[in-house]
């Protein structure tokens, strides 16, 4: 069978209905939701999301707690790299 859509991808199914700019950011959000990703632990793409902000790994029966539509946000990065480096300058200060 031949190729359905050819820019609608997962978002082909609300037609031409909601507007290009709300379908384009709908899609964004839906390819990210669905795809899977690296899981930390174990280092297999195999995390996929349960329900939102719950992110499980299929290998190593891990779950995380993530974004709602990605496993880790820009805020949340952010807030680790900061924690690292925080707990670095107190073993250093020790």
């Amino acid at each position: 069978m031949g190729k359905r859509t050819k820019k609608a991808g997962i978002v082909g199914k609300y037609g031409t209905r909601y507007g290009s700019t709300l379908r384009k950011i709908v899609k964004k959000m839906e390819v990210s939701q669905h795809s899977t990703y690296r899981c930390v632990f174990c280092g297999k793409q195999t995390v996929k999301r349960t329900a939102a902000g719950i992110w499980s790994c299929r290998s190593c029966k891990k779950t995380v707690a993530g974004g709602a539509y990605t496993l880790s946000t820009a805020s949340g990065v952010t807030v680790r790299s900061t924690i690292g480096r925080l707990r670095r300058l107190a073993q250093e200060a020790a």
